[in-house]
């Protein structure tokens, strides 16, 4: 869908002061405004035209501009448009205007952004440090392209949390070194009885630097970066950021290359998936349930690689097209098949009994109002009555020939995070089915000529959790300047936390579950 002349037509009449208005790959509207202007035009898209903030991305032009600038990425629900404002923002005294109480999802945004290059939101209501932790120097700011390697100190101080006070009302503080084999997070709850009135969680224990991992890059060289950005996402983030180079360099990929990226990301959402039905049912207590699952889940893993030689998807992409071809030897649709039939006996028997149900109904409740107002991505939005899907709403690889079913759910409980996942594995090993029945023939990749310098592009991808977004630009060698990377647990971690109001203590690890959110792809 090409981007409609009546969205450019209001944004000029609206935003007189807009520069370089243009349109780019078709569907996309770009501009460059003052700071002053990003309200007003926020105002515009988001309560006007109904659109999201998607993204905010900072890059250090200081070397070529003498700014810094900010760049907002909106999209309208269910229509395949963009709009891409971006700003200059002055490095002696680097702010933006807060858009936070006019959009969540901008707090969030606007907080990373104070964190990792230093440019304040003015008029923030919540301005404490989000990636930042006590043992940060205060002047570092590691985005920057002339931050450089420090000692750090912690000083000891805590993280200021809300209080929450009152008779009755108690602290639970748990992790952020957990007994399970996961990475680190903080959970503060307070608790009256058993009963949880708050939730606060305090994550980036493990930031990696993982942005400035790909400064200098060769773009054929990120794409096993972009593979670990998540190890559980291999597919999604290396597809986001190889379709995001694609763009910039204005490359198409074949037609099998994109069919055969549908079959891997499909792969990879439905063994994530089973795992997660699996370890959904461990927490309700059914145990067996789970070890069938796991073992479900591991036969997957070993299709998976028979598909590209990793169980894990890696080395299957590659910047413009795929790595392997449809394995030989191998009728990969026989295998999820029967993997399927399988999975569909254990859900079945599950969620039979009565026990299971029991825990899953009604527990860990997120409306649909919180889930908007959070801007939640993914099976967690779908399960809270929110019909989006990358696939279908801003079709990339082979979706715009084969259309998924969305599959919606507006209970918003456990139990429909559960049914949704189910669901959406019978709907992977179908889309699977007929990409490979109907897999056409051609070459695995096209050449990628070499990025025009400070030409940003983006992708979208629904990976398993939820939208994927990869935002890129090169710089005048051709090597990557900036890569600004968006795991939809970014924004959704902050909804688990209204999801656990009014449950008991003990049904903590079956909510967090149902969400399984990552830690590493939050903690870039």
């Amino acid at each position: 869908m090409s981007l409609p002349a009546a969205v450019s037509a209001t944004i000029a009449a609206r935003l007189p002061e807009a520069r370089d208005v243009r349109v780019v790959r078709e569907r996309e509207l770009h501009c460059r405004l003052r700071p002053a202007d990003v309200p007003p035009l926020a105002r515009l898209l988001i309560r006007e035209l109904r659109a999201d903030l998607r993204l905010m991305v900072a890059t250090d032009r200081r070397a070529d501009r003498g700014a810094f600038e900010v760049s907002y990425l909106f999209a309208r629900p269910r229509e395949d448009w963009f709009v891409q404002a971006t700003v200059a923002v002055d490095a002696a005294e680097p702010t933006i205007p807060s858009l936070a109480t006019l959009h969540y999802p901008a707090s969030r945004f606007e907080r990373e952004i104070a964190d990792l290059f230093g440019i304040r939101a003015l008029g923030h209501p919540d301005p404490r440090p989000l990636v930042r932790h006590a043992f940060w120097p205060a002047d570092w700011f590691p985005l920057r392209k002339d931050a450089a390697p420090r000692e750090f100190h912690d000083d000891g101080q805590p993280f200021p949390f809300q209080q929450v006070g009152g008779e009755g009302v108690y602290e639970i503080p748990v992790g952020p070194v957990h007994a399970g084999i996961i990475e680190p997070g903080h959970f503060r709850f307070s608790v009256v009885g058993e009963t949880i009135i708050d939730m606060k969680a305090r994550l980036y224990f493990t930031h990696k630097g993982t942005e400035k991992l790909f400064e200098g890059r060769a773009p054929a060289a990120g794409v096993a970066l972009a593979e670990r950005i998540s190890g559980d996402t291999t597919i999604g983030h290396a597809l986001a950021f190889c379709q995001a180079v694609e763009a910039a360099a204005g490359v198409t990929v074949p037609i099998r290359a994109r069919w055969l990226r549908l079959v891997l990301l499909e792969l990879e959402r439905l063994y994530n998936h089973v795992g997660d039905v699996g370890m959904i049912l461990n927490d309700t207590g059914f145990a067996v349930a789970h070890a069938h699952c796991f073992r479900i889940r591991e036969r997957l893993l070993r299709l998976n690689k028979r598909v590209t030689g990793n169980r894990l998807l890696r080395g299957g992409l590659v910047v413009g097209g795929v790595a392997m071809d449809a394995p030989a030897g191998v009728d990969v649709a026989a295998e999820v098949n029967a993997a399927l039939r399988d999975f569909d006996e254990i859900v079945a028997i599950s969620l039979a009994n009565t026990l299971v149900a029991d825990r899953l109904d009604a527990t860990g409740l997120l409306t649909t109002r919180t889930a908007r107002d959070h801007g939640v991505l993914g099976l967690v939005a779908r399960a809270s009555g929110i019909d989006a899907d990358v696939r279908r709403d801003h079709p990339f690889a082979a979706y715009r020939e084969v259309v998924p079913n969305v599959v919606v759910s507006d209970t918003g409980d456990v139990r429909a995070r559960t049914l949704v996942r189910v669901q959406e594995a019978r709907e992977s090993a179908r889309l699977i089915r007929r990409a490979l029945e109907t897999l056409p023939a051609g070459p695995l990749t096209v050449a990628v000529p070499t990025l025009p310098p400070f030409a940003p592009a983006f992708s979208l991808v629904e990976g398993w959790r939820g939208a994927i977004i990869h935002w890129v630009m090169g710089g005048a060698d051709g090597a990557l300047e900036r890569v600004k990377v968006l795991d939809p647990s970014f924004l959704n971690w902050p909804a688990l936390s209204y999801a656990l109001l009014k449950n008991i203590v003990p049904d903590f690890p079956l909510c967090n579950k149902s969400f399984n959110q990552s830690y590493s792809g939050n903690d870039l």
